[in-house]
């Protein structure tokens, strides 16, 4: 502390020698009762900031009591069947489809957002997991002060005066009634959900791949057909050609004939463009140019046939990542609730600042250059407008809106795996048909090829007779795309293999209402 020099008109010993004001004795003392009395006081005031008449509107739906049970057995759910592999694609059995989504899922742009969302969600669960920890920090300054001479007579008022303050400070706020907990249970919530919706985006990744390869090898099959059209309408040309200028024919069968080829030719370019496309596809879900897609080869895909287990809608949605995620979303809107509720009570607050201020820094780390300020602080919400209140709403309402997405999640997979499964054996039996089908018109068109070779039929017999055949060949092509197709749906329908975490029954504080617990999936 810097010192006037004597002599001056502000340190004589006259005015230094007047006492300096003090306040009163009852400012300087607390009595023992007052933090008795602060209590009483805010048990009485506790009335002002009420939760009275909010609540959510809606409780999960119990998966149970969806009926679908005889839907699935009807649709071919088997008591002895098992959810699909991890890797389930592999049922396909072609080693270029496995390399393909194992390249996907080292590293496409699509999983790098999943994840990015996941690092969000558990800094979110560390920050809430800070609020609930004792703080402590440390500070050192230099600081001036200049009392008024109205506040205080000099010598010590009117004078700028420095000193070096070496300070810690203590914050603490105890959970006193669950809040902090429920909020960082709310971001654990969140957490888990975003690691749920990662891995649903690697199973939506895979299946997209496969949907596309299954589509590179239609359009292989369509390209084909499309060549052949093309060949029997140029031989079905020439051989109009030979006829009219033979004399035997008009021109109509050739002018059908060259309509036929080109019809053949504008077939074959739509097929050979979607190939390019469907390569170029993969490719972007690669994460990759197009000049990765030409270095594919035409798909060999052979035919799979998942099965659905017989069990209960709780545990065969368990394994769908969309409604694991929805159920950790309704898990982290109630305790949400619980985190809004504990606001309206009072709250304590433990603080404290030690440090050490001396005039000099050789006088710094003395025993009387101690300082110290601290306490516990209570406060209690008693009028804020009704902020509290609209934030209560609003957590009902998220938690309302969270089950109905998870009641909506319940009903759309279900769904899925009914649609898929019913596709499925529609399909066995579209094929079947079709390829009886085609087998007949296999064999007309071998009758013809025997009766022209034996004589007793012609070259045209023949190509009119391959016709059929074509169109059942592109029909069953289709078929089978559409079959493939319905497998990897129902794969993913079934959750693709995934063994997920679900979340408890959401344990809703239920001071002002009574909400079901639903069970957990």
């Amino acid at each position: 502390m810097t010192l006037r020099k004597p002599g001056s008109p502000r340190g004589s010993a006259q005015r230094a020698a007047k006492p300096i004001p003090m306040p009163p004795p009852s400012f300087r003392r607390t009595p023992a009762t007052t933090p008795v009395a602060a209590l009483l006081l805010a048990a009485l005031l506790a009335g002002c900031a009420s939760t009275g008449g909010l609540a959510p509107a809606t409780s999960p739906a119990d998966p149970d009591t969806l009926a679908a049970s005889r839907t699935l057995a009807a649709a071919g759910a088997t008591a002895g069947a098992t959810f699909p592999e991890v890797q389930w694609w592999r049922a396909f059995g072609d080693p270029q489809l496995d390399a393909l989504v194992a390249e996907a899922l080292a590293g496409a742009p699509g999983l790098q957002a999943a994840d990015a969302r996941v690092r969000q969600a558990q800094a979110q669960v560390a920050l809430a997991d800070v609020a609930r920890q004792p703080t402590l920090g440390a500070s050192a300054q230099y600081t001036g002060v200049r009392i008024p001479e109205t506040f205080v007579e000099p010598p010590m008022g009117g004078d700028l005066k420095f000193s070096p303050v070496v300070m810690l400070d203590f914050r603490y706020a105890p959970d006193l009634w669950g809040g902090q907990r429920a909020a960082y249970e709310a971001a654990v919530g969140q957490a888990r959900a975003a690691e749920v919706d990662a891995q649903a985006a690697r199973v939506a990744l895979a299946a997209n791949i496969a949907t596309a390869y299954i589509a590179l090898d239609q359009a292989h099959a369509a390209l084909d057909v499309a060549d052949a059209e093309r060949a029997r309408a140029t031989q079905l040309a020439t051989l109009g050609r030979q006829r009219v200028e033979a004399g035997l024919d008009n021109r109509m069968p050739l002018e059908q004939a060259n309509s036929a080829v080109a019809a053949a030719a504008q077939q074959a370019a739509a097929a050979q463009q979607q190939v390019d496309a469907l390569r170029n596809a993969i490719a972007a879900l690669l994460g990759k140019g197009p000049d990765r897609g030409l270095s594919l080869a035409r798909p060999h895909l052979r035919t799979a046939t998942p099965g659905v287990p017989d069990v209960l809608p709780s545990e065969l949605l368990g394994h769908r990542a969309d409604v694991v995620a929805a159920r950790w979303r309704v898990e982290s809107a109630a305790r949400g609730i619980a985190a809004s509720k504990a606001a309206f009570k009072p709250s304590v607050n433990l603080s404290a600042i030690v440090g050490l201020a001396a005039p000099h820094l050789d006088d710094l780390f003395g025993s009387k250059a101690v300082l110290g300020f601290g306490g516990p602080a209570l406060s209690l919400p008693i009028f804020d407008g009704g902020a509290l209140r609209g934030r209560l709403a609003k957590s009902d309402a998220d938690y309302d809106l969270a089950v109905a997405a998870y009641d909506q999640a319940l009903a759309g997979a279900l769904r899925e795996v009914a649609d898929a499964l019913q596709a499925l054996r529609s399909l066995d039996a579209q094929l079947a048909g079709a390829q009886r089908a085609r087998d007949a018109a296999s064999a007309a068109w071998e009758i013809a090829v025997s009766r022209q070779r034996a004589g007793i039929g012609n070259r045209l017999d023949a190509l009119v007779a391959q016709q059929p055949l074509l169109r059942l060949d592109q029909q069953l092509a289709a078929l089978r795309a559409q079959r493939l197709q319905a497998a990897v749906e129902l794969d993913r329908a079934l959750g693709g293999g995934l063994a997920l975490e679900a979340p408890r029954a959401a344990d809703v504080p239920d001071n002002d209402s009574n909400l079901a617990r639903a069970s957990t999936p």
